[in-house]
């Protein structure tokens, strides 16, 4: 039975919105969705559910709101006030990080690409590409190719991680993947067997601005 002063201390640590979703994103980074009830959220909040539902209506809109705020970091983070190349480069590693940081919200981001994390990061970088000059018709397209090039990216990466994570089993899975390319037909795979020692020694987050850079290359085409 709780004390006196444990039912004063629980009043008096206001259950808000805020508390909910910090408290999800826990349980979602710690166990993954599948671990995200409302039973096991207002465990950790040490509340009823129903007092939950008085903030958030359900799953789906607790899911939205944790992308949001995740994001929404991600996006504060990122330089803002650089020239515009600079900044989309900032942008995209910076929700590239939070993905990596949060695999989860790549999911998310996937199912549900009106929800209001997705038009953060299609402002975020469409005032960038306005800024280089892309003309109106062409913008939708040139921020659709950004965006989609690093959500895939990005959900993959993180894909990757919870599958060969720690990062000796991922430095182990890409010298096993080197290893199986050179051992086919270096007639029939020449170019294969050229890039194959560098599969086990690249860097994601480099490699994932090689992607932003080719892009980003493309803009003069859309002025």
């Amino acid at each position: 039975m709780a004390t006196p002063k444990q039912r004063t201390e629980r009043r008096a640590d206001a259950l808000s919105r805020e508390r909910i979703v910090e408290a999800a994103i826990e349980i979602l980074d710690a166990e993954g969705e599948g671990a995200l009830t409302f039973r096991a959220l207002a465990a950790r909040l040490a509340t009823g559910s129903g007092a939950l539902y008085w903030h958030v209506a359900n799953k789906n809109e607790l899911l939205t709101a944790a992308a949001h705020h995740v994001i929404a970091g991600a996006m504060t983070e990122a330089t803002r006030r650089a020239p515009p190349r600079k900044a989309i480069r900032a942008l995209a590693l910076g929700v590239f990080d939070a993905i990596d940081a949060h695999p989860w919200v790549g999911t998310q981001l996937n199912r549900e690409p009106w929800q209001p994390a997705m038009a953060q990061i299609f402002e975020g970088i469409g005032v960038q590409l306005q800024a280089l000059g892309v003309s109106e018709r062409s913008q939708f397209d040139a921020v659709s190719a950004l965006v989609n090039y690093l959500l895939g990216v990005a959900g993959q990466n993180a894909a990757n991680a919870r599958e060969h994570a720690p990062l000796a089993d991922r430095s182990a899975f890409l010298a096993n993947v080197a290893a199986q390319w050179m051992q086919l037909d270096p007639a029939q795979y020449p170019f294969v067997h050229q890039i194959a020692a560098q599969v086990s020694e690249h860097d994601d987050r480099a490699q994932f601005l090689v992607g932003i850079d080719l892009i980003l290359a493309g803009i003069p085409a859309l002025r």
